[in-house]
């Protein structure tokens, strides 16, 4: 049957398994990038081997020494304590400190941030590890520590402009803990832990947020290390521990939002454990007096980059992060151009288009000589039908004389398709589209259209674009799946964000004006050839 399709039919079936199979993919594997360190399961019975083990550092060795003392489910999925100590006010959020000197809440105040109840968003789950919260080795001391209190310097603290700082203080029979926090207005913070004695002790980054989840993005863990080495762990994949050092961040990231931490030593040794769930949990060995650096909030690229660059490797692309990120700053220059996110996707596609265009043309031209030599192709099918050895050669030599190649239509296309998943991912995990408007009935583009009027007028194009694309159906069966595609798409599109139904639909629309240009270059070729023709006849007469 496939040895009977054009090659504009091979194309739409490529695209549509190439979407199905990266959709599927994505959800059973989950991208896992090569880890830099040694790994260690929480039990004794297997261990896990990374991909550069040889990189492994003298510090693991002190970190296996804390193997012994076993953290359980519970303790790192300890209940919230429920007192607020200090509240951090802002006028982009709030933030709560609460008794065990953690930060215990942190709502966004901006409505384009509202999770999909359309309530401000809560960036700290009630579940799980808390940022900040600190674990003793000692667990006589570690028990003493979960009962008594912090006290604080300050109840309330305001950071509208320039920075605030609070200490809290942890009186222990034989041990005094001390943090000092500065918060930030654009949400990081500075912290310093100070004990009055050298004891053995875990710093927490806390659960990711649990605020936007689509299909085909990633939640869960990164580590990312000096050696630009990005590992992800995905909620429900973690395996036993992990540890590693040169650590540039920790987070744990959702779709638009993460946790962050920063600005270790080049030694601080980071562990990444399971918890009940086999979701990530992220702490690391602290000393005895230990200075780094937080944030949490969305992870709006200006925002991290003006914090600290590096920053920025927390938005992570997955398979596409080497063609995601700069097509994403081609993107945010566009925007400081035009001001609207909407017209910068559609310039940003303009220029897609434009770099692809001699792949396009060639592809196009392909297709329109293959639909000319279509009869020609099925007489030669006929003629040498119980032959196909000659029927093969004879069609081939046609092609050649020609100049028509049957795979010129088709791979000259496919190689967009990468560029597809890349601007895909891009828009899909773009937090700076939220709250985003467009045209008149369009007023958040990382959403969809409620309306269904992007959709349907995408599905639309997809059909008159297939109108004008030339075809030559053998399979009647075939010719009625190809015809129901664009409203397939249709339906496949109806619940994805706006801005990428907007980037198809502008793709479509380009490929419209494409083909029409191909299709009258060569109707006029072809009204010149009869002209020339009768021409020649007339001076014979």
């Amino acid at each position: 049957m496939l040895d009977k399709m054009t090659p504009n039919q091979r194309l739409m079936i490529a695209v549509v398994l190439s979407i199905l199979f990266f959709v599927a993919y994505t959800f059973i594997f989950p991208p896992k990038e090569a880890q830099n360190e040694k790994s260690n399961q929480v039990n004794s019975q297997s261990a896990i081997n990374t991909q550069d083990s040889s990189a492994a550092q003298p510090q693991v060795a002190k970190v296996e020494e804390a193997v012994s003392h076993n953290i359980s489910s519970d303790e790192k999925m300890a209940a919230n304590d429920l007192s607020t100590l200090v509240t951090i006010t802002s006028g982009k959020f709030i933030l709560k400190l609460d008794t065990l000197g953690r930060i215990s809440s942190k709502v966004l105040l901006q409505d384009k941030y509202n999770d999909k109840d359309d309530k401000h968003a809560q960036l700290i789950p009630d579940a799980g590890a808390k940022p900040l919260f600190i674990r003793f080795l000692d667990p006589a001391l570690n028990e003493e520590a979960a009962k008594v209190p912090y006290k604080t310097t300050h109840s309330e603290l305001l950071v509208d402009n320039g920075s605030q700082k609070v200490t809290l203080t942890q009186e222990l029979l034989s041990l005094k803990v001390t943090k000092e926090i500065v918060f930030f207005a654009d949400g990081h913070y500075d912290v310093k832990i100070s004990l009055s004695e050298d004891k053995r002790y875990f710093v927490y980054l806390g659960q990711r947020p649990r605020i936007t989840e689509q299909m085909m993005t990633i939640s869960g863990a990164m580590v990312y290390t000096d050696n630009e080495i990005v590992t992800i762990i995905k909620d429900g994949d973690a395996e036993g521990r992990k540890t590693f050092t040169g650590v540039e961040l920790i987070s744990a990231f959702d779709q638009y939002s993460a946790t962050i931490m920063y600005g270790f030593s080049k030694d601080t040794n980071i562990i990444v454990e399971r918890d009940r769930d086999d979701n990530p949990v992220i702490y690391f060995e602290a000393l005895k007096d230990m200075i780094f650096s937080g944030y949490i909030g969305q992870k709006e690229y200006k925002t991290l980059n003006s914090i600290n660059p590096v920053l920025t490797n927390a938005i992570e692309y997955g398979w596409f992060t080497f063609a995601s990120k700069p097509l994403f700053q081609l993107l945010s220059w566009l925007h400081g151009i035009f001001g609207n996110w909407g017209w910068s996707i559609v310039a940003l596609t303009l220029i897609i288009r434009a770099v692809l265009y001699p792949l396009t043309y060639k592809g196009m031209v392909s297709m329109q000589k293959m639909k000319d030599l279509s009869p020609h192709i099925k007489e030669l099918q006929k003629k040498y039908k119980g032959d196909p050895q000659r029927m093969n050669a004879a069609v081939m030599d046609t092609y050649k004389k020609h100049g028509a190649n049957p795979l010129g239509g088709c791979l000259p296309m496919l190689l967009q398709i990468p560029v597809f998943f890349a601007i895909y991912r891009v828009l899909l995990n773009a937090v700076e589209l939220q709250g985003a408007e467009w045209a008149l009935w369009i007023s958040d583009l990382s959403r969809m259209d409620s309306t269904f009027i992007l959709p349907i007028l995408m599905g639309a194009s997809m059909y008159y674009q297939q109108k004008l694309t030339p075809s030559n159906f053998t399979d009647p069966m075939q010719e009625k799946i190809f015809k129901f595609l664009p409203i397939i798409f249709t339906f496949f599109f109806l619940t994805f964000p706006s801005g990428l139904v907007l980037y198809w639909f502008v793709n479509n629309l380009f490929s419209i004006t494409q083909q029409f240009i191909v299709n009258r270059q060569f109707k006029n070729a072809k009204e010149a050839e009869i002209a020339t023709h009768k021409h020649a006849e007339k001076k014979d007469d």
